[in-house]
């Protein structure tokens, strides 16, 4: 670990917007003001006489669903001047390894810069052509490691550090909570755009808390960075607290309840079996050709605390299994705060290759890049059980624990 550069925090007074909330009374009390509101309610005092970018997709929204875009355009207080866009594309056409590509905002005329698949010097030099002096940040995370716009997030920090800009991180809620981080820690040889950097499967942290601890432990210079923390939310938080809207942070993540089981589900990508694209469950319905009843039944006798499976039939209409009827399971949760997501991907991971012969992994491994080692995929194939999967990853997991425990804002 590298001393300790510690991010500034600003302590800007929150911003009341008037949605209603459908949170319980205590919750409504404390209601919860992201980074954004407050950064606004202060007058933009902390870019004040800045030419600004912001780093954001169609989840930088206010509390009436307003885009932030359009708030801070429409504000003489912020000189807005440049937008730039993640996957998908600030104004979310793209679907999955796509962006927008560089054009101009047709509702405010902002130059749109493309920052997909880019990193390094030359997003440090997009950076310098678009004229700002601070790059702000407001994406809605779903708190899985291989989901790609917090590794957006570490490409734009050193990129704004390579290009003398300034950092500012207004920050969100982890919709899937905060309690605890889950599941392999990522090996360094492994590195991808779907993990640059060890952090563990479900990390358990907000962006602003990400930033923190990208900036000082694996930065190889920091970068003046500022956060905007929320007010009002408790790491024990599901997303339905906020009182928020909720935004599909990309085209297959359309509700919470996705974002619940994608650190776990997701892992399906690297195998043959349909991760659910293409349906109106993607993540919780997952099925193969050949596959059956056995596989939920294999499953629910595991007892896996707070979920159970179903036997299902679905068509996708992209993807693997494109206009086919496969067989698979609906993965139900019934009690979110016993849900381990990690721990249930692994199991279905595990069963299904017990009760489908057809089982395959991805031919390039491309699980390895999503659990982030080569461990998940040879245990399983050596016949290991659930528990002995997960044993494999816990000094790793305990060590990031002890890390991430320093960059924690919230409560």
């Amino acid at each position: 670990m590298r001393p300790s550069r510690r991010a500034v925090i600003t302590t800007a007074t929150a911003a009341a917007l008037s949605a209603p909330s459908t949170a319980s009374a205590a919750q409504r009390h404390r209601r919860l003001r992201t980074g954004f509101e407050r950064l606004a309610r202060d007058g933009y005092s902390l870019l004040d006489g800045e030419k600004v970018g912001i780093v954001t997709n169609p989840t930088g929204i206010t509390r009436d669903a307003h885009h932030i875009v359009d708030v801070m355009h429409a504000d003489a207080r912020v000189d807005l001047t440049a937008v730039f866009g993640p996957e998908h594309g600030f104004r979310g056409t793209a679907q999955a390894g796509g962006s927008e590509g560089r054009y101009d905002d047709p509702a405010t005329g902002l130059p749109v810069y493309d920052t997909y698949l880019k990193s390094g010097r030359a997003l440090a030099d997009i950076f310098t052509a678009s004229g700002v002096d601070t790059v702000v940040f407001d994406i809605q995370d779903v708190g899985a490691r291989f989901y790609t716009y917090i590794w957006t997030l570490y490409d734009c920090m050193e990129a704004a550090q390579l290009a003398g800009k300034r950092f500012v991180v207004l920050d969100r809620p982890n919709p899937v909570t905060g309690r605890a981080a889950l599941g392999p820690v990522l090996h360094k040889e492994f590195a991808t755009f779907v993990g640059r950097q060890p952090i563990a499967q479900a990390h358990g942290m907000t962006v602003a808390e990400l930033a923190r601890l990208f900036n000082e432990e694996f930065l190889t210079e920091a970068v003046p960075l500022e956060t905007v923390p929320m007010s009002g939310w408790k790491r024990s938080d599901f997303y339905d607290a906020s009182g928020l809207p909720w935004v599909p942070p990309s085209p297959n993540m359309p509700t919470p309840e996705t974002a619940l089981v994608y650190s776990g589900t997701c892992l399906f990508e690297g195998t043959n079996l349909s991760e659910g694209r293409g349906t109106t469950r993607p993540f919780e319905l997952l099925g193969a050709e050949g596959v059956d009843r056995r596989w939920a039944a294999a499953a629910n006798e595991l007892a896996l605390p707070g979920v159970l499976f179903r036997e299902a039939y679905f068509a996708p209409t992209f993807s693997k299994f494109q206009g086919k009827t496969i067989g698979g399971v609906q993965v139900h949760v019934h009690d979110r705060a016993a849900f381990d997501p990690v721990r249930t991907g692994i199991a279905l991971l595990v069963t299904a290759k017990q009760v489908w012969s057809g089982f395959a992994w991805r031919p390039d491994n491309w699980i390895d890049k999503l659990t982030g080692s080569t461990r998940v995929r040879t245990t399983i194939d050596a016949g290991a059980d659930t528990d002995a999967v997960v044993a494999g990853w816990q000094e790793d997991l305990a060590a990031f624990r002890r890390t991430r425990r320093t960059y924690l804002l919230y409560r």
